[in-house]
């Protein structure tokens, strides 16, 4: 067994500085975009707020459901924006990660490593495991043999019997 920080790895990897310079770029360009909603629905509501005094009730009401449209807009705008920012960063990160794990599992095959764990604060512990150790299918078929096995508990909602000797405390 072994263990590696991954944050050292990922900061060292060929690439990772252009593709966090490329996203930044992108993250910008994102910014400016929201920025440039939010100045439009600011001058929006100052103007409305300017004028409200002035303002008959159907023209006042029909600013603020405008005010509010807008609003939700905006919102849903930015909400969609960070998505396919967030869908960018990790398009641009999966070829990084990629490698990271391609040479996380060569250093653990070739160094006879069973596991590869992750020595980070805030990291998965497992960074590279071997294939065969994963006994999660097992596991899967022990339960469904145990519940096939199981004797069936009684439909009135009685407890089901205990082996004897064994006895709960009121």
């Amino acid at each position: 067994i072994a263990y590696v920080n991954t944050q050292a790895i990922f900061q060292s990897a060929p690439g990772r500085a252009e593709a966090e310079s490329q996203f930044e770029r992108e993250a910008g360009a994102f910014r400016e975009q929201v920025k440039r909603m939010d100045d439009s629905l600011n001058t929006m509501v100052s103007d409305y707020q300017k004028n409200v005094t002035k303002l008959d009730s159907t023209t006042r009401a029909r600013r603020e459901t405008a005010i509010r449209t807008k609003q939700d807009e905006y919102r849903q705008r930015a909400s969609t924006l960070e998505e396919q920012l967030n869908q960018r960063r990790d398009a641009l990160l999966q070829p990084i990660m990629e490698r990271i794990r391609q040479a996380l599992d060569q250093v653990r095959a070739e160094d006879g490593y069973a596991m590869i764990l992750n020595n980070d604060a805030q990291g998965s512990l497992i960074g590279s495991a071997d294939k065969n150790l994963d006994v999660t299918e097992r596991v899967v078929a022990r339960l469904k043999t145990l519940a096939a096995n199981a004797p069936a508990r009684p439909a009135t909602g009685a407890p089901a019997p205990a082996p004897s000797g064994v006895t709960r405390r009121p």
